[in-house]
This record gives C-alpha cells, structure tokens and sequence, in this order.
C-alpha cells in the first residue's frame, strides 16, 4: 500500500494537504462530467500528477528557495514504502551521498546516480525512489548528494559527479561493473558526465541509464510549453532551472546543455521519456542527434505518461514495465557495450531488449 507522509511546518502541512483534498475533489468531479485528462490514466495518477504540479508551482512562489524545498517535501507520497534495502550515508573522506544496498544483489553492478530536481531540489521522495530502484533491480546504488543551484551553479555539480565516479574506481569497482543513471536534471548530469569522462581521461562506465533527461537548458520542442497542461513540471521552470545553473559565469547555453555535445565515443545510452512530459521533443532531439553522431543509443516512450513516471512502482504498469526494460538494459551489457556489440542504431535493441517490450512503448 502507497504511504502519504506529512511532515515539517504546520502551515506547510495544512496547505499541502488542502492541495491534495482540492485536487482529489476536482478530479473526481471533473470526471463524473467529463473525461480523464489523459484517456490512459488512473485516477491516482492523474490526481498525483496534478497535485505535485501545484507543489512545485506553489514552492516558486514562495520567498526563498530554501522555503520552497521545506514546502515540497511536506507531503509527499511513497510508493512501496518498507522495502528491504539498506541506507547508509556515506563518511568522510568519501563524496557526499547514500548507499543503497538491497537484500538480495544479483549482479557484479554497482549504480552510480544523480538524482533529479532541475538541480535546485533534492527532495525526500527522490531518496525514496532510490530506494526503489535498488529493490527493483537487485543492484547497489550510490546516490550523490551533490551540490545545487542556485547557491552552486555550474560546474559544481560536474565536479561532485567525477569526484564520485573516481570515488568508485578508488574502491576497486572497474568500470565496466559501473553503471550511471540519473532522472530529469539527474539524467542530464548523467550525459554530461559521460562527456566529462572522456575529456578527463577516465574510463567509460557499461551503461548511462537517463530517465526524462534534461537535453538541452534553453528552449526546444513544442513539448516545453506545449505539454504544460498535462506534466507535473512545467515550462517556465526548466528556463529558471538553467539560469540557476549558469549563475553568473559566461556559460552559454550550449556549454551546458548535452544536445550540444561532442557525443561520440561515448558508454551505450539507453533513455525513456512519458510521451506527454514537456522533455520529450528535446528527448528526442538529443536522440536523434547522438545517433547521428554515431553514438550507442536506445530511445523508449511511455506515449501517455510524464515527467519521472518511473517512481510509482507497482501502483502503475508502465513503470513497472519501464523499470524491467532497465533491468534488461543493464543484463545485456558486457564490457561496457549491448549486446550484440555492432547493433547501435536507434532502434538497434529491439531484439535484445525483446520480452521487455510492451504494445504500449515505441522506439524512437
């Protein structure tokens, strides 16, 4: 059974859970006369999505970002709350972050992620989700606790990803046994840092795994603007979330954005996108570039979910569905490429990743 949290401030308790109320009403009124917002949703997805689309809104509004974090995280719902999986926070001298340890790992893998949060956020529910994921896939998980925005713009962030990646290899785990992943401004530390690598000199991991990756900083896509109505984050966001990130240096937007990057020679990439999230048209323009540039890389969408759709675990098939083709991705690696080495194109795992498949996804 999902858990729903309330915690910190009372103000902040009483107005979240007066915004979940109002969303439960609206929705179920609103559906009694009308139809779902999305035909394919449930009635607890679309209530969460809309719910946690106020949230995010709400703590913009409000004074300090500071305040917004405590704001966000004071409901929050988990999806399979009491998993068996160990959290140890990390100590000094080791970078900032927690170990995941499952009760029952079942690969030489160890996951490197970065969470997402537009980098200004790192909220509660993200560890929970972590969590998640190390149940899932039966996989050790250290999830960086890196530095963010706007008090650390750019490069703060690359700097703790390559300290952490270094911070593997120093314990022993070779590269091949490692694997990135990352969600929303998670997944674009994760192709960033994947080009960061071999500018560093550092050896490739198997796999980058990006869920809902942030591609590109500036606009792109109809989608950013245009999907507003049924993503729980918003257009208008992204574009502050990348301000953040530059501060006050001389980043431009194609320095820090992924689509804009030397992508050859670079880890397999293997990404998922909702096909109704504001991310989707730079998604798929980040895929269509790398392939282009002659990079290893899989695209699947979700065609009626959104941003982060992952994290609802058993209570939604395609995240279910979503988090098994990962499993998948991650058995067909070996030696830091797929399986079969020379299928790289777009479309070139379709017969690897063959039961994980369902009707309801599509390459792009």
């Amino acid at each position: 059974m999902p858990k729903t949290i309330l915690q910190g401030s009372w103000s902040h308790r009483c107005r979240s859970a007066l915004t979940l109320w109002a969303t439960t009403i609206d929705v179920l009124a609103r559906r009694i006369i009308a139809k779902p917002l999305v035909s394919g949703w449930s009635v607890p997805f679309e209530i969460a999505t809309l719910f946690y689309r106020k949230q995010f809104n709400h703590a913009f509004r409000l004074p300090t970002l500071a305040e917004g974090r405590a704001y966000f995280d004071s409901l929050y719902t988990i999806a399979e709350p009491d998993l068996p999986v160990q959290m140890q926070a990390s100590t000094s001298p080791e970078p900032r972050g927690d170990w995941f340890i499952p009760d029952r790992p079942n690969s030489s893998k160890t996951i490197l992620y970065f969470h997402g949060g537009g980098y200004a956020f790192y909220p509660i529910v993200s560890r929970h989700f972590t969590r998640l994921l190390a149940h899932k896939l039966q996989i050790p998980i250290f999830a960086v606790d890196y530095r963010l925005t706007p008090e650390h713009p750019h490069p703060a962030q690359q700097e703790d990803a390559l300290e952490a990646y270094r911070y593997l290899l120093k314990r022993g785990i070779p590269a091949q046994d490692i694997v990135l992943a990352g969600d929303s401004a998670g997944g674009h530390l994760v192709l960033m840092t994947l080009v960061s690598l071999r500018q560093a000199g550092l050896p490739q991991p198997s796999l980058a795994l990006a869920l809902s990756p942030w591609t590109d900083i500036g606009r792109r896509g109809a989608s950013q603007f245009g999907y507003d109505r049924y993503d729980m984050v918003q257009g208008y966001q992204t574009l502050q979330y990348g301000q953040w990130l530059k501060g006050n240096g001389l980043w431009s937007d194609d320095q820090l954005s992924p689509i804009a990057q030397d992508l050859r020679h670079l880890a397999p990439i293997y990404i998922q996108a909702g096909g109704k999230e504001i991310l989707v048209d730079m998604i798929r323009d980040f895929a269509q570039e790398a392939h282009k540039q002659g990079a290893g890389i899989r695209l699947d969408v979700w065609p009626d979910m959104t941003h982060e759709f992952h994290a609802y675990g058993r209570t939604l098939p395609q995240s279910e569905q979503a988090i098994a083709a990962l499993r998948t991705a991650i058995q067909w690696t070996k030696g830091g490429v797929f399986e079969p080495a020379e299928e790289t194109e777009l479309n070139g795992l379709d017969s690897a990743f063959g039961k994980a498949q369902r009707k309801d996804i599509k390459a792009v």
